[in-house]
């Protein structure tokens, strides 16, 4: 497969049009017109190669694709939305595999064409204790979640062995079917913590086993917890159908007064980050 710059090719054209009307559109407006601009031109015939991008990518195989993408990070050449876009309608997950054993662009682009998937959770394990990029793992954690039972045992080793254990704790507490072993060991995780106490209480929420109330009582009525673990403690116990309405005095917490400076002191900002 030739490798085009499409994304180039897209962009001379929008120059050429701006410098033609230049008060054309505000910032702003740009903004929400440049991208039908960009699916406009992926349906438009590029003279030099007598086909659309849309089209050019659409003729080649499964195989032609994937070969495609790495050619295009391997020599520097943007890699499109037409090229990924392709690539997603085709559903080929397993020749995409290969590329999370290659380099930091190839595994990025691969996750993201990807996404959760069954087939990747042996490649995104791997990655979990293998990768030193942080938003790698994030991303595994975030895809691998989704198939927390599958993952279980292995989760159960890993915590056991001390790798990774913050990312085992988070695939575990999304474990549907319950087990006495997972239990145990959020509990034991959020008795123990320290400075992450409001995601390991967040964790008993997303597990979702009401048992975790007493702990979660017992913990939120200690005098020296932080407003923002209060704010998570409280969210825990109230998704496990519990209540606390007992009033705090948290008038010497710094992020306290900054949420109060703000006039949002009963803005929960943890509630969607689950």
């Amino acid at each position: 497969m030739r490798l085009y710059d499409f994304d180039g090719m897209f962009e001379q054209k929008l120059s050429e049009y701006i410098k033609r009307n230049p008060r054309g559109y505000t910032e702003k407006q740009w903004e929400d017109v440049i991208p039908s601009m960009y699916a406009k031109f992926g349906d438009t015939v590029i003279k030099s190669i007598g086909k659309t991008p849309n089209q050019y990518y659409a003729e080649q195989s499964d195989e032609e694709l994937v070969s495609g993408l790495r050619a295009h990070i391997k020599n520097g050449v943007p890699v499109s939305e037409y090229l990924c876009n392709a690539i997603e309608s085709r559903h080929i997950e397993e020749l995409l595999l290969p590329l999370l054993s290659g380099s930091e662009d190839e595994i990025s682009y691969a996750l993201n064409l990807i996404g959760s998937c069954a087939a990747a959770l042996p490649e995104y394990m791997r990655l979990l204790t293998a990768s030193d990029n942080e938003d790698v793992r994030n991303t595994c954690v975030d895809y691998v979640k989704d198939f927390a039972d599958e993952v279980k045992e292995q989760a159960l080793e890993n915590y056991k062995k001390g790798v990774q254990p913050e990312y085992m704790l988070e695939m575990l507490s999304r474990c549907t079917a319950r087990d006495e072993r997972v239990f145990d060991l959020l509990i034991k995780a959020f008795r123990t913590a320290d400075e992450n106490l409001a995601m390991r209480a967040s964790y008993l929420a997303a597990y979702g086993d009401e048992r975790a109330l007493p702990y979660l009582m017992e913990k939120i009525e200690d005098e020296d917890i932080s407003y923002a673990d209060f704010q998570e403690l409280k969210f825990a116990i109230e998704a496990l159908g519990g209540t606390y309405d007992k009033e705090r005095d948290f008038s010497s917490d710094p992020y306290y007064e900054l949420i109060k400076s703000h006039g949002a002191i009963d803005i929960d900002i943890f509630k969607d980050i689950k």
